[in-house]
């Protein structure tokens, strides 16, 4: 990258690094959260049967026609049927059969007189011989036909389907036990930098505890990839590859923070410049100093070493290429307009990500949104309190109080 590039063209770039995430089988309850890589189609209709959508009496509907209160029908009941019994007795003409909700519905009816309309009240612990019906119903009442919700061998779920607690309930329904999905890949994070320290080390004058490798994996977990970290690297060439070459055959993508600016001691650009990384700035503020590539064949994004420049960096490309990877429909945070409480400067040339608090007051046409904290790439503070990041676009350099301006929801 020997040129300044745009955000969105250096996004489509990671994106196409990383690639389609690999698809596996794996079992529902490993599925939550992860995209399907391949249709689902219905081993079985749902419902699977024609059952009872209530508990009652299964009749026939011209039996109990003019049935009331002041003239109840009386039927015989010649049948018990619960839920899961398999083998179920014909229903006879002038006679009916006590059934519960989700059992199978007998030949020969068809319709269900719900028990609230007999004389049986709450069922008794056994049928009785006669029940009275004090209401009559129309046929297909209180039934759930077969096939009703999804017939058997058609699509049950499409590829590309977020799996929820509803579409993993739906393929266990119709007889799934493991599904083909995108898998989440794994991450190596890296902090680099002799001035880290991990807690709860003691800082001496010069040093700072390491946070970038938290927060990455903290972001990284929250769409499913599996977290390796490494932290506080120190600026050695021999010992960034020491340390991180026997790793990457079990990765699938490498993060690092720090170490690709402009001056000495850029220790993931001395050792990655050979490596087939790219190094560059991008038309941002902040997260300008960036680099990506492969590195023996395993993918490489390297950040800058600020916190606030991880966090919108991960937002504005890391974040959106992983959800593309992994097969997710909509990659962007939710984008609104939004009028500022107070004025906003940017640098020409550069797409502005401010931190931000946005308000949208009910029966209010447009919300509003005010910053948190500077445009400085050290001011973590700041966004713990922000609920969004306000954009100003590359040809921005003022914006007013009032006016309108983009926001990505957090």
């Amino acid at each position: 990258m020997s040129r300044v590039i745009g955000v969105d063209e250096y996004r489509a770039t990671v994106t196409t690094l990383i690639g389609d995430a690999t698809a596996a089988v794996l079992p529902l309850a490993a599925c939550d959260g992860l995209v399907l890589a391949g249709d689902v189609r219905a081993g079985v209709s749902l419902p699977p049967f024609d059952n009872s959508a209530m508990d009652g009496y299964a009749v026939r509907s011209v039996d109990v026609v003019g049935a009331s209160r002041e003239r109840p029908v009386e039927l015989p009941v010649t049948a018990d049927i619960p839920a899961g019994l398999v083998d179920v007795p014909a229903l006879l003409p002038g006679t009916a059969h006590r059934i519960m909700t989700g059992a199978p519905v007998p030949a020969g009816a068809d319709s269900i007189v719900m028990v609230e309309n007999t004389d049986a009240g709450s069922f008794a612990p056994a049928p009785r011989d006669v029940v009275r019906v004090h209401a009559p119903t129309a046929p297909g009442t209180h039934l759930r036909r077969t096939g009703e919700d999804v017939v058997r061998g058609t699509v049950a779920l499409a590829a590309g389907t977020v799996l929820g607690p509803a579409q993993l309930g739906l393929a266990a329904a119709v007889g799934v036990a493991e599904l083909r999905v995108r898998v989440p890949p794994r991450v190596l994070v890296v902090s680099t930098g002799s001035e880290l320290v991990t807690p709860p080390s003691e800082l001496r004058h010069g040093q700072i505890y390491e946070s970038n490798s938290v927060m990455l994996a903290a972001a990284l977990s929250s769409l499913g990839c599996r977290v390796e970290v490494v932290r506080a690297v120190v600026d050695d060439v021999a010992e960034f590859r020491a340390v991180l070459e026997p790793k990457l055959a079990a990765a699938d993508l490498l993060i690092t923070s720090g170490g690709v600016s402009a001056g000495a001691y850029e220790v993931v650009k001395d050792a990655l410049t050979s490596a087939g990384v790219t190094f560059g700035k991008v038309a941002m503020q902040p997260g300008g100093p960036q680099g990506c590539g492969r590195w023996n064949g395993v993918p490489v994004v390297t950040l800058p070493g600020n916190p606030v420049s991880v966090l919108v960096s991960f937002e504005a490309f890391l974040r959106p290429a992983l959800l593309t990877s992994l097969g997710h429909p909509v990659a962007d945070r939710r984008r609104v307009r939004a009028r500022l409480t107070e004025s906003l400067s940017s640098p020409k040339g550069r797409r502005q990500f401010r931190r931000g608090f946005y308000r949208h007051a009910e029966g209010e046409v447009t919300g509003e949104v005010g910053p948190r904290g500077g445009p400085g790439s050290h001011l973590l503070a700041a966004f713990t309190q922000a609920n969004c990041l306000i954009v100003l676009g590359e040809d921005v350099t003022e914006a007013a109080k009032g006016d309108e301006v983009d926001v990505l929801l957090l």
